[in-house]
């Protein structure tokens, strides 16, 4: 079940750059269902309440997303799992652009 979660009220930082989904056993980069490059972004998730950092999918390489870059994630989607003992939720996202210019890394 995908569940969607209301971005309005949230500040999201990039916490690095986008990098690359591979696949566990051949290490071959994943693609969505139309062929597009999926990557993976850390970002810290900002509210009222606190800050979590999260890594959500997206396809395609975000532009301009840098560490310490502020970010809009659109149409993102939490998904509970479940693998034998371990548990966790994934994150995926229709999109996810730069909005202030970051700091290089060095």
């Amino acid at each position: 079940m995908k569940l969607p979660i209301d971005t309005s009220g949230m500040t999201f930082l990039a916490a690095g750059p986008p990098e690359p989904v591979l696949d566990f056993e051949s290490k071959a980069p994943k693609v969505d269902e139309h062929g597009a490059p999926l990557h993976s972004v850390q970002v810290v998730a900002l509210n009222d309440g606190g800050a979590e950092v999260i890594s959500v999918k997206v396809a395609g390489q975000p532009n301009g997303v840098v560490q310490g870059t502020t970010v809009k994630i659109t149409g993102l989607v939490a998904t509970p799992w479940t693998m034998g003992d371990r548990s966790g939720v994934a994150y995926r996202a229709e999109k996810i652009e730069a909005t202030t210019a970051g700091r290089s890394a060095s």
